[in-house]
């Protein structure tokens, strides 16, 4: 029992100028608080709400824009959407990187750090990045561009180059990302964006070819697909937004005479319309006995007169 007394009494000894360090240390930072960091803190906390009511501000706008646009019609998605939905990604990004920037400068200065240098030296690291990184450069300027001048937004069915074609997911001042049918993500610079077709701006066509033999009455078999087009504009009428129109004879092949079908549709329905358009043909036709030839080739064998 004297040995444990005798120990916990040599452990406090021990710790006691570790207690006297950590307790003046304390007072000091009571002292400094009392002094000035109380009132750097509530400057950082003014900062720290200011930009938390930027961000708000500029969420809270982008969300009035877009409502402002919207025209409760949840199957189709506008031009304006479309924009606005652009508009809102590039404001709100843009407004975090400002906002996290501004925070750190002002957190510098309330603790003694001159962020002059800073600034100045940040300035011409800017104009050596800029030399160096004209690449990323190249994209941000052809990103702006892009979204000033409307070419395309997110929603839209494009097709970059003809390499990459899918539905913008999302666009920023360097990349666009788009996703293919396969669900396969694509990142594109801006920069590098050279020729830009969209599937999609305000209306789209649906082209079907139709095959008929030779032999076809081919007034009948036009008033039979005038005769679909027509049914199918009542019955999908958010889809086809005019009846369909056939423009006759497009071309005399091998085996079959072609008839070319237009439809117009809403923006990314060109698909959809062409694929039930063809099963009614086909459905059609076989009711009203209209063939579809196959593929054919005539082989004639001429003897040898010496044979």
């Amino acid at each position: 029992m004297i040995v444990s007394m005798s120990l916990m009494c040599d452990a406090t000894d021990a710790l006691q100028p570790l207690l006297k360090t950590g307790t003046h240390r304390f007072d000091h930072l009571l002292a400094w608080m009392d002094r000035t960091g109380w009132a750097r803190l509530e400057h950082l906390a003014m900062v720290a709400g200011a930009c938390l009511a930027i961000l708000w501000s500029v969420k809270l706008l982008s969300h009035a824009v877009r409502k402002a646009v919207d025209d409760g019609d949840d199957s189709t998605t506008s031009d304006a959407e479309r924009r606005a939905e652009t508009l809102g990604s590039v404001l709100n990004n843009t407004a975090r990187i400002l906002a996290v920037v501004f925070f750190l400068l002002m957190t510098l200065q309330e603790f003694g750090v001159n962020i002059g240098p800073l600034v100045a030296g940040a300035g011409i690291a800017g104009v050596a990045l800029g030399f160096g990184a004209q690449s990323l450069v190249k994209d941000v300027i052809s990103g702006f561009f892009l979204l000033m001048e409307n070419q395309f937004g997110v929603g839209d069915i494009i097709s970059v180059d003809e390499k990459h074609t899918g539905t913008v997911e999302r666009m920023t001042l360097r990349v666009t990302q788009i996703r293919d049918a396969e669900g396969r993500a694509h990142f594109i610079p801006n920069g590098s964006v050279v020729r830009v077709v969209v599937l999609s701006k305000e209306f789209a066509r649906a082209q079907v070819d139709v095959g008929v033999g030779y032999d076809t009455d081919f007034d009948a078999a036009i008033e039979l697909l005038q005769r679909i087009g027509q049914k199918l504009s009542e019955e999908w009428p958010d889809r086809v937004l005019e009846p369909t129109q056939v423009l006759g004879v497009e071309a005399l092949g091998d085996s079959a005479v072609t008839l070319r079908t237009l439809t117009k549709t809403a923006p990314a329905k060109q698909w959809e319309v062409a694929r039930e358009l063809r099963k009614r043909i086909l459905l059609s036709f076989r009711e009203a006995g209209i063939e579809i030839p196959y593929p054919q080739q005539v082989v004639r064998l001429r003897r040898d007169p010496e044979g």
